[in-house]
Protein backbone atom coordinates (compact mmCIF):
# COMPACT_ATOMS: atom_id res chain seq x y z
CA UNK A 1 0.00 0.00 0.00
CA UNK A 2 1.38 3.37 -0.96
CA UNK A 3 2.50 6.05 1.72
CA UNK A 4 0.26 8.74 1.66
CA UNK A 5 2.29 11.29 3.01
CA UNK A 6 5.00 10.35 -0.16
CA UNK A 7 1.98 10.33 -2.09
CA UNK A 8 1.13 13.84 -1.72
CA UNK A 9 4.68 15.44 -1.32
CA UNK A 10 5.61 13.04 -4.74
CA UNK A 11 2.14 15.18 -5.97
CA UNK A 12 3.28 18.45 -4.61
CA UNK A 13 6.73 18.35 -6.55
CA UNK A 14 4.95 17.74 -9.52
CA UNK A 15 3.12 20.52 -9.25
CA UNK A 16 6.55 22.59 -8.29
CA UNK A 17 8.19 21.23 -11.44
CA UNK A 18 5.10 21.73 -13.55
CA UNK A 19 4.60 25.75 -12.23
CA UNK A 20 8.03 26.47 -11.61
CA UNK A 21 10.58 24.43 -13.98
CA UNK A 22 8.57 24.02 -16.99
CA UNK A 23 10.84 21.63 -19.34
CA UNK A 24 10.34 19.08 -17.07
CA UNK A 25 6.76 19.20 -18.60
CA UNK A 26 8.59 18.37 -21.99
CA UNK A 27 11.18 15.88 -20.88
CA UNK A 28 7.76 14.31 -18.92
CA UNK A 29 9.21 13.79 -15.91
CA UNK A 30 7.60 12.21 -13.18
CA UNK A 31 7.92 11.85 -9.41
CA UNK A 32 7.45 9.00 -8.26
CA UNK A 33 8.65 8.06 -5.03
CA UNK A 34 9.84 10.19 -1.55
CA UNK A 35 10.85 7.66 0.95
CA UNK A 36 13.62 7.51 3.87
CA UNK A 37 14.78 10.73 2.56
CA UNK A 38 15.09 9.13 -0.96
CA UNK A 39 13.33 11.44 -4.08
CA UNK A 40 13.04 8.79 -7.29
CA UNK A 41 11.98 10.34 -10.41
CA UNK A 42 11.41 8.23 -13.95
CA UNK A 43 12.30 9.82 -17.14
CA UNK A 44 11.06 8.11 -20.35
CA UNK A 45 13.15 7.14 -23.53
CA UNK A 46 10.85 8.70 -26.62
CA UNK A 47 10.72 12.40 -24.71
CA UNK A 48 14.30 12.21 -24.28
CA UNK A 49 16.32 10.24 -26.91
CA UNK A 50 19.10 11.18 -29.32
CA UNK A 51 19.77 10.42 -32.78
CA UNK A 52 21.31 6.84 -31.47
CA UNK A 53 17.82 6.09 -29.79
CA UNK A 54 19.68 5.90 -26.37
CA UNK A 55 18.92 8.87 -23.44
CA UNK A 56 20.34 12.86 -24.56
CA UNK A 57 23.35 13.53 -22.16
CA UNK A 58 21.45 16.86 -21.76
CA UNK A 59 18.46 15.63 -20.74
CA UNK A 60 20.60 13.18 -18.45
CA UNK A 61 21.92 16.58 -16.64
CA UNK A 62 19.11 17.86 -16.56
CA UNK A 63 17.23 15.08 -14.74
CA UNK A 64 20.17 14.44 -12.60
CA UNK A 65 20.12 18.12 -11.52
CA UNK A 66 15.86 17.94 -10.91
CA UNK A 67 16.22 15.07 -8.70
CA UNK A 68 18.67 16.88 -6.60
CA UNK A 69 16.87 20.11 -6.88
CA UNK A 70 13.42 17.82 -6.11
CA UNK A 71 15.25 15.97 -2.89
CA UNK A 72 16.28 19.52 -1.40
CA UNK A 73 12.96 20.80 -1.72
CA UNK A 74 11.26 18.49 -0.60
CA UNK A 75 13.61 17.84 2.62
CA UNK A 76 12.97 21.43 3.43
CA UNK A 77 9.17 20.99 3.25
CA UNK A 78 9.41 18.01 5.88
CA UNK A 79 11.82 20.48 8.15
CA UNK A 80 9.04 23.28 7.89
CA UNK A 81 10.42 25.34 5.12
CA UNK A 82 8.70 25.61 1.68
CA UNK A 83 10.47 27.59 -0.86
CA UNK A 84 11.53 26.72 -3.94
CA UNK A 85 14.99 29.57 -3.49
CA UNK A 86 16.82 26.84 -4.46
CA UNK A 87 19.78 27.06 -7.30
CA UNK A 88 22.37 24.82 -8.85
CA UNK A 89 25.98 26.95 -8.34
CA UNK A 90 27.72 23.69 -10.07
CA UNK A 91 27.35 20.32 -11.59
CA UNK A 92 29.59 17.47 -12.55
CA UNK A 93 28.01 14.16 -14.50
CA UNK A 94 29.73 11.13 -15.22
CA UNK A 95 27.82 8.86 -18.27
CA UNK A 96 29.48 5.53 -17.43
CA UNK A 97 26.87 3.93 -19.17
CA UNK A 98 24.15 4.51 -22.42
CA UNK A 99 20.83 4.56 -21.17
CA UNK A 100 18.53 2.95 -23.65
CA UNK A 101 15.24 2.47 -21.61
CA UNK A 102 13.51 4.91 -19.42
CA UNK A 103 14.86 5.55 -16.91
CA UNK A 104 14.68 5.84 -12.66
CA UNK A 105 16.29 8.63 -11.45
CA UNK A 106 17.43 8.40 -7.46
CA UNK A 107 18.78 10.74 -4.87
CA UNK A 108 19.30 10.02 -1.88
CA UNK A 109 20.23 12.41 1.51
CA UNK A 110 23.15 13.10 1.94
CA UNK A 111 25.27 11.94 5.71
CA UNK A 112 23.09 13.13 9.02
CA UNK A 113 26.23 15.66 9.70
CA UNK A 114 26.63 17.51 6.36
CA UNK A 115 22.16 18.00 6.16
CA UNK A 116 22.58 19.74 10.36
CA UNK A 117 25.19 21.75 9.17
CA UNK A 118 23.44 22.64 5.77
CA UNK A 119 20.27 23.29 8.32
CA UNK A 120 22.08 25.58 11.04
CA UNK A 121 23.61 27.50 8.57
CA UNK A 122 20.55 28.71 6.50
CA UNK A 123 18.56 29.00 10.47
CA UNK A 124 21.55 31.73 11.32
CA UNK A 125 22.34 33.54 7.86
CA UNK A 126 19.44 32.74 5.71
CA UNK A 127 21.79 30.93 2.71
CA UNK A 128 23.84 28.08 2.73
CA UNK A 129 25.49 25.36 0.28
CA UNK A 130 25.10 21.55 0.22
CA UNK A 131 26.56 18.76 -1.95
CA UNK A 132 24.07 16.15 -3.49
CA UNK A 133 24.18 13.72 -5.38
CA UNK A 134 22.34 11.80 -7.71
CA UNK A 135 22.25 8.34 -9.98
CA UNK A 136 20.16 7.61 -13.43
CA UNK A 137 19.61 4.12 -13.72
CA UNK A 138 19.62 1.89 -17.24
CA UNK A 139 16.86 -0.58 -17.28
CA UNK A 140 19.08 -3.19 -15.05
CA UNK A 141 19.48 -0.96 -12.50
CA UNK A 142 23.49 0.37 -13.32
CA UNK A 143 24.50 3.84 -13.49
CA UNK A 144 23.87 5.55 -16.81
CA UNK A 145 24.66 8.59 -15.42
CA UNK A 146 26.15 10.36 -12.08
CA UNK A 147 25.60 13.77 -11.09
CA UNK A 148 27.12 15.72 -8.29
CA UNK A 149 26.28 19.31 -7.74
CA UNK A 150 26.56 22.30 -5.39
CA UNK A 151 22.84 23.87 -4.54
CA UNK A 152 22.24 26.91 -2.75
CA UNK A 153 19.41 28.00 -0.61
CA UNK A 154 18.91 31.50 0.20
CA UNK A 155 16.22 33.67 1.57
Amino acid sequence: MPNPLSSTACQHLAQVFASDIPLTSAMAVEVREWQNQRLQLHIPLPENRNHQNSMFGGSLYCAGVLACWGWLHLRLRDAGINTTHIVVQAGQIDYPLPVLADAKVICDAPEDAIWTRFFNMYQRHGKARISLSSRILTHDGLDGACFTGQFVLHS
